[in-house]
């Protein structure tokens, strides 16, 4: 691949998050990329394409996006929100759901002793051992008969 970026994203005060490539990258297999990546041409402006539904947790998206273009040997060059090797990620709200204390409740039952004590052990016995039928001083003859009816191999 030649030298210098191929992709460029930021932030677009008319389209917000927006991505353009570069004349070091063919039309074609950019817009193929993009595209896969959720980003849509802006009309009327040739080279940019706006990054769909931005709503939908844009700025992760547009961070996913340079990440696989970068994994795939493309150079990008990005905002600082946006490039994922220069800026931590969003913090994540965290949602009370209380499965880490119903966890932590069931270890510590787990570790302690059973109040369903038992006074002695169970009787156990040892399995009834079944006898071994003897085996037979002959070998039994089996006879076939071939039925006409059949197909023939």
């Amino acid at each position: 691949m030649q030298p210098g970026p191929h992709f460029t994203f930021g932030d677009h005060d008319a389209h917000g998050l927006v991505a353009s490539f570069t004349a070091t990258m063919p039309a074609r297999l950019a817009h193929w990329y993009l595209e896969r990546e959720q980003f849509e041409p802006v009309p009327g402006e040739p080279g940019l394409y706006r990054l769909s539904g931005p709503e939908r947790d844009g700025i992760r998206r547009a961070r996913q996006a340079v990440h696989d273009l970068r994994n795939l040997g493309y150079t990008v060059q990005a905002d600082i929100p946006l490039d994922p090797a220069l800026s931590a990620g969003p913090a994540r709200p965290v949602r009370p759901n209380g499965l880490t204390e119903r966890r932590s409740q069931l270890a510590q039952a787990a570790a302690g002793g059973t109040t369903q004590r038992r006074a002695t052990p169970p009787a156990t016995s040892a399995p009834a051992a079944r006898p071994v039928p003897p085996k037979p001083a002959y070998a039994p003859t089996v006879h076939l008969t071939a039925t006409g009816g059949g197909r023939s191999r």
